[in-house]
């Protein structure tokens, strides 16, 4: 990312973060009750055969943060709602699948590991933890970005031989 931009996209993201962490937060715990809830009731409907499908709720998480950073928006839910977005540090595309995954790994297993490590974001110049820096992407407030990049033409087709009169 350019030096002179990094103030201009990341002003008050630090804030947008934290506030979309708890989104974040309270819609993975309603996705895994309501999974859990269903799953449940499958498992009772199937006379225990289906149970074993409750091991798959753990994974919520991990499938909510990969999916949502490969979506077209490039963020979760509650990254979103504070309009940020997440891009590849050196010329802000939107992440590929390999930078989401070791992202979303990382992510997770500083969670794991009581989740101190997500403050190193306090004191980095473009606020970004670890699993950021590791994984080669950074958080930026999606209008600046919108901002900085050309918005193209609308594209119209030559009409050909439907216009000529005959």
């Amino acid at each position: 990312m350019i030096h002179e931009q990094d103030d201009y996209l990341t002003a008050g993201v630090m804030f947008g973060r934290c506030v979309a962490w708890v989104v974040d937060l309270c819609l993975i715990g309603l996705t895994m009750a309501l999974l859990y809830w269903v799953l449940w009731m499958f498992g009772v409907l199937t006379l225990g055969l289906g149970f074993g499908l409750l091991a798959t709720v753990p994974f919520v998480p991990v499938c909510y943060h990969l999916f949502s950073l490969l979506g077209a928006a490039s963020a979760t839910p509650g990254q979103r709602m504070m309009g940020l977005t997440v891009r590849r540090d050196e010329d802000l595309g939107p992440p590929t699948f390999a930078r989401a995954a070791v992202s979303t790994a990382l992510y997770y297993a500083t969670l794991a590991t009581s989740g101190l490590l997500l403050l190193v974001a306090l004191f980095t110049r473009r606020h970004r933890t670890l699993h950021d820096w590791l994984s080669g992407l950074v958080v930026v407030r999606r209008r600046a970005l919108d901002s900085l990049t050309p918005r193209a033409e609308p594209w119209t087709m030559y009409h050909g031989s439907f216009d000529r009169p005959v």
